[in-house]
């Protein structure tokens, strides 16, 4: 193209009579300073192209190793939660043989101290231990973080709860909204493991019915079709009175309706 171009042009002065051997070469130079120019030009672009497409590069591996990051805290919280669960746990335990052994100490050895005074009856306590309203304090609590979208503080908050009223009545519905919890942060594989604990921990109660229904839920959202029906069909033949029995008919026939 630029050979053309210097062609017509020398061609056109030789036309017109005004070409000299000085006027063409000058010409012929303007031309090889444009051409460097461009081909500098191209040269500029194509490595701001690779630039760009570097650093978007980088971009999108940072976001992915934020996201790794997110899930093994994410993982971490839940891991302290556990182990700390455990300590407290272990903990009670060590106080309650040290009492069995005390009170064993004392029955087996003569002592010379006079008979203590009878004391007043203590007010009823709640399965687990601690005054009557504590634990639902507790509860009550958990529930106002997951309320305000605060689930880690949350899962904390109810695995405190289990650890310390393992046989409240109110345990297995803690144990749900763990299992709750995972599932509205979309981590559903997770969630399938909180709300199988309610249903090993209360078989017989409406939460087991509700923790099903919520599992087959779940395995929608994996996209495991065959393991959600199974769930849904457990909570139709073991709880058919339950509301979640309703809904896991509903569901059944949606997903027949699907494969028609």
């Amino acid at each position: 193209m630029t050979r053309a171009l210097v062609a017509i042009a020398t061609l056109a002065l030789l036309a017109t009579g005004c070409a000299s051997r000085a006027s063409l070469r000058q010409a012929q130079q303007d031309l090889t300073t444009l051409r460097t120019d461009v081909s500098e030009l191209r040269r500029s672009h194509q490595m701001v192209l690779s630039e760009l497409a570097r650093t978007a590069g980088e971009i999108r591996a940072i976001d992915i190793r934020n996201a790794e990051l997110e899930a093994a805290l994410r993982e971490q919280s839940v891991e302290a939660a556990r182990l700390r669960a455990r300590l407290d746990a272990t903990e009670q335990e060590l106080r309650d043989a040290k009492t069995q052994m005390a009170s064993y100490e004392a029955r087996v050895t003569p002592v010379a101290t006079p008979a203590p005074k009878p004391t007043p009856a203590a007010s009823p306590r709640r399965p687990g231990g601690g005054e009557p309203d504590e634990a639902r304090r507790a509860y009550d609590l958990a529930i106002a973080n997951f309320r305000a979208r605060e689930h880690g503080q949350a899962v904390l908050d109810f695995l405190d709860f289990i650890a310390q009223y393992p046989t409240h009545p109110l345990a297995a519905n803690a144990q749900y909204w763990i299992g709750e919890a995972y599932y509205v942060q979309r981590d559903y594989r997770q969630a399938v493991v909180e709300f199988q604990r309610v249903v090993d921990m209360a078989p017989f109660s409406a939460k087991a019915a509700d923790a099903l229904l919520r599992i087959g839920l779940a395995h929608t959202n994996l996209r495991e079709n065959s393991s959600a029906q199974h769930a849904w069909q457990r909570v139709v033949r073991d709880y058919p009175a339950s509301d979640s029995a309703g809904r896991a008919r509903a569901l059944l026939r949606e997903h027949a309706a699907r494969r028609l």
